[in-house]
Order: C-alpha cells, then sequence, then structure tokens
C-alpha cells in the first residue's frame, strides 16, 4: 500500500512539474514576443534613420561662424479614431503604434521642432464637444513631448471639415486646443503654417480671414503678390495624401506630400527629417516597422505555442515523435 502510494505521489509531482515547465515556457515566448513587437521594433527600425546633412555656409569669415542647423521632423495624417466609427480594438492598436512610434524617434534623433500636417483627427469634422475633448486629451497623451521640442499642429480637412461644411465654431476650436499660429520662425528659419481648407479662393468668410492673415505675413518677410510669389517658399510640405509624392512648382518650388504616419492608412507608415538652414535644407526619410512585419511575428509565435502544446499531449504526427526520439538518442550519445 506504501508503494502505491509513493508511486502515485511520484506520479503527481511529474505531472505538476510537467505543467509547470509548460506554462513556464508558454509565459516566456508570450512576453518575449509581446516586448519585441510592442516595444523593441520601433527601436530597431527607427535607430538606423539618420538626419540628412546639410551644407552649412560662414556668415562671417572672419568669424567663420556658420549657419545653425534646425533639426525639424514633419508627420502628417494621424487619423485618430473617434466615438463614432473608431472600433476599440482599431484604437488601441493603431494609436499604441502612433505613440511608440512617436516617442522613440523624439528618444532617439532628439528633433528641436516637430510638425504633424493635418488631419489629426478622423472625425474632427462632425465631433460634439464632449467627444472633441477626449480626443485632444488622447493625442496629448500620445504625442507628449518634453518643454524645449517645439510641437506645431496644422489643420486638415477630417479636423475642421471639408470646405463646404468647415464653419468658424471648428477652426476656432482647433486653434484654441493647438495654439495655432501661421508663422513661426526659428534658427533663422521661417515656417508658415497655411490652413489649405480655407484656400478655395471662393470668397468664403473664412477664406477671406486666411487670404489676410497671409498677406500680413508676406508683408512682415518683405514679400508681396499671390501664394507662391506672396511668401516664395523654398520649400512646401503638405499632408493629405497619405502617401510620398513630390511636385515641381512653377519657378522650381518643390511641393512633397508627407506619408500617413498611421498602420490604418499604410503598411509602411513613415515621417520626413529634416535639417533646416537659412539658405538651404536636406530631407530623408524614416520608415517605422511595416504592420505585416509584426503580423508576421504574431502568428509564428502562435504556430510554436500549438506545436509546443502538442508535443506536450504528444499529439504530434508519429514521423515527427520519431525523428525527435532519434535526436535525443543522438544527443544522449
Amino acid at each position: 500500500m506504501a508503494m502505491i502510494r509513493w508511486g502515485l505521489g511520484r506520479l503527481t509531482f511529474h505531472l505538476l512539474k510537467r505543467r509547470s515547465s509548460l506554462l513556464l515556457k508558454l509565459t516566456a515566448i508570450i512576453l518575449a514576443v509581446l516586448f519585441f513587437c510592442e516595444f523593441l521594433v520601433y527601436y530597431l527600425v527607427i535607430f538606423r534613420c539618420n538626419w540628412p546633412e546639410v551644407k552649412t555656409r560662414a556668415r562671417d569669415q572672419a568669424r567663420q561662424t556658420l549657419d545653425p542647423v534646425l533639426r525639424a521632423m514633419f508627420l502628417a495624417d494621424t487619423h485618430l479614431l473617434g466615438e463614432v466609427t473608431g472600433h476599440w480594438f482599431d484604437k488601441l492598436r493603431r494609436e499604441w503604434q502612433m505613440e511608440r512610434a512617436f516617442q522613440t524617434a523624439l528618444w532617439l534623433l532628439q528633433p528641436e521642432v516637430v510638425f504633424i500636417l493635418g488631419d489629426i483627427f478622423d472625425e474632427g469634422k462632425w465631433s460634439m464637444p464632449q467627444a472633441w475633448a477626449d480626443d485632444v486629451e488622447r493625442f496629448q497623451k500620445m504625442f507628449r513631448h518634453p518643454s524645449h521640442v517645439q510641437l506645431k499642429v496644422v489643420a486638415g480637412n477630417h479636423d475642421i471639415g471639408f470646405h463646404y461644411r468647415m464653419t468658424r465654431y471648428k477652426v476656432k476650436r482647433f486653434e484654441r486646443a493647438f495654439n495655432c499660429e501661421m508663422l513661426f520662425s526659428w534658427k533663422g528659419v521661417n515656417f508658415v503654417m497655411v490652413n489649405s481648407v480655407a484656400l478655395e479662393g471662393d470668397g468664403c468668410t473664412i477664406c477671406s480671414k486666411a487670404e489676410e492673415e497671409l498677406m500680413d505675413i508676406s508683408h512682415k518677410l518683405n514679400c508681396s503678390r499671390q501664394l507662391l510669389w506672396w511668401l516664395r517658399p523654398r520649400l512646401v510640405l503638405s499632408g493629405h495624401t497619405h502617401s510620398a509624392c513630390e511636385v515641381l512648382h512653377q519657378g522650381g518650388v518643390p511641393e512633397i506630400s508627407v506619408p500617413s504616419f498611421n498602420w490604418r492608412n499604410r503598411n509602411n507608415p513613415s515621417f520626413i527629417m529634416g535639417s533646416i538652414t537659412s539658405s538651404d535644407y536636406a530631407l530623408s526619410k524614416c520608415y517605422l516597422p511595416y504592420e505585416d512585419t509584426v503580423l508576421s511575428m504574431y502568428c509564428g509565435a502562435a504556430g510554436l505555442l500549438v506545436v509546443l502544446l502538442l508535443a506536450h499531449f504528444e499529439l504530434l504526427a508519429p514521423r515527427f515523435l520519431f525523428g525527435r526520439h532519434l535526436i535525443r538518442m543522438h544527443t544522449v550519445r
């Protein structure tokens, strides 16, 4: 009787040991995959990005003082989902992706100013006051930044409505939330942030006000004549298209469209890095992790977990078990 009890106790201990070993393996794999896919992968990918080099000229030949270089990040079309069409899991997945990408880029690249070029929200064009306040609070959490980094935001059609649905209330609400300004200057570089939704040219009240503000800025910058003639920009950066493309305007002024920052709009989001001086600039693109790559890693990890479970309960095909037995025999020898 004592031998039977001893045998049962030993068997129970063996089963518990096997179960705990399996549990530890499963937990270790799950935690490792989560850590890599939701945290480490952003550092590995963005670490490869570098600020482009820009030529600097001496402002004072006697002192050999060089033009200061301003490091600026440009991203667009974050499209934070709202309460109407936004599914909770979609919000969780894509907004976590943007938050991790942005915070990682801030830590690794150390930009001095970040511009977000429109369509911050997906439902700003019809959001009720409480929903708008909730969306703004989520944005501020995701795109938090240290005090020495400037964050400048431009309105898009999803933020204030398409031209025919844009109202003064929506425009003012956006400007109050983000302390919007049309002219921003730093290190001798002037940035003019334009609400292109208000530049339809049909004489609407909001359009007229926007044109007056642009004219006022043009006088401050000692310029004159219509938008490109008014401001004489060296470079135009815009959002809205969700893709990267370049257009050369009359006079040789390039306009570059910044791709979407959100996995919901692109499998391969990216942003633009600019090294800018008062006389020159250089741009490069920094890609974020591909969503397909992350999903593939999760699928591979799920397959590995299934194999471990089948092996534990000895449900694998006989040929596989026979091969594993041969490997063990070879290892023992």
